[in-house]
């Protein structure tokens, strides 16, 4: 797992989010221990957070309702109305982005997301500076014209990150991952929205206790670090087995057939 921010985030990327006082407080101190609870032991020290923090199945519950489930989100994978959803907030600095990227997202994908079971949401959470955050725009640039995965791809492909996210990269992975309209491409990474998507983005992670790369959620449930296929796996199978309708037990007491 990448290190936390060296430096405070953006005052934009500090404002919240318009929902209640209460539910915010209360996922931000989840979302810190929780974050912590799921580090692997190796991994650096991170911001430490209240014991007293609220930890519980209403909080995570909470914290599932930041699954946005849009049909036409372009930085998605996998049915809108799949029983479980995993939100990565990832850098593409990141070594350990890459590292998820390379050796567990894929399988991921070919077992739970292509038979619905679950659908991957992005989220670019920048932490590595200027050159992250164009990259991060670039990404969502390649996915206006549904080229996101590729780009996805090419960007975390072994050795990408050492050879930086300049201007000339940039258009070079655009280039590779397929992006059909280069010039436009070059106009959506400089443009307004680009820069209001990743806003977004960043103050979603922020505001839930987010602070180092990559983190998950699975249906509210927190998973920091790019942890074994086996730690995803149990997870995605607990949170579709909680998102699955019970039988009603009949009156003799036996589950209805």
């Amino acid at each position: 797992m990448s290190p936390s921010p060296s430096s405070s985030p953006t005052t934009s990327a500090r404002k919240p989010l318009l929902i209640s006082a209460g539910v915010a407080l209360a996922a931000v101190a989840l979302g810190l221990v929780s974050w912590q609870a799921t580090v692997p032991e190796d991994a650096p020290a991170r911001t430490s957070s209240s014991a007293s923090a609220p930890r519980g199945s209403d909080v995570h519950a909470e914290l599932a309702k930041l699954a946005r489930r849009e049909s036409g989100d372009k930085l998605a994978a996998g049915r809108a109305d799949a029983p479980v959803v995993l939100i990565e907030y990832s850098d593409f600095k990141c070594g350990y982005c890459g590292k998820f990227a390379r050796d567990t997202e894929p399988a991921l994908v070919k077992k739970y997301v292509e038979d619905g079971t679950l659908r991957i949401e992005w989220r670019n959470f920048p932490i590595f500076g200027a050159d992250s955050e164009a990259a991060a725009k670039a990404a969502w640039a390649a996915g206006q014209q549904d080229r996101f995965a590729q780009f996805h791809a090419a960007a975390y492909a072994d050795g990408a990150k050492e050879k930086g996210f300049g201007q000339a990269r940039l258009l070079e992975l655009a280039r590779e991952a397929g992006v059909p309209d280069l010039e436009r491409f070059q106009r959506d990474v400089a443009g307004e929205a680009a820069a209001a998507a990743l806003q977004k983005d960043q103050e979603e992670g922020y505001r839930i206790g987010v602070s180092s790369t990559p983190s998950f959620l699975v249906n509210g449930q927190p998973i920091a670090g790019a942890q074994p296929l086996d730690a995803f796996a149990a997870a995605i199978a607990k949170a579709k087995a909680q998102a699955e309708p019970q039988a009603e037990p009949q009156a003799d007491g036996r589950a209805a057939q």
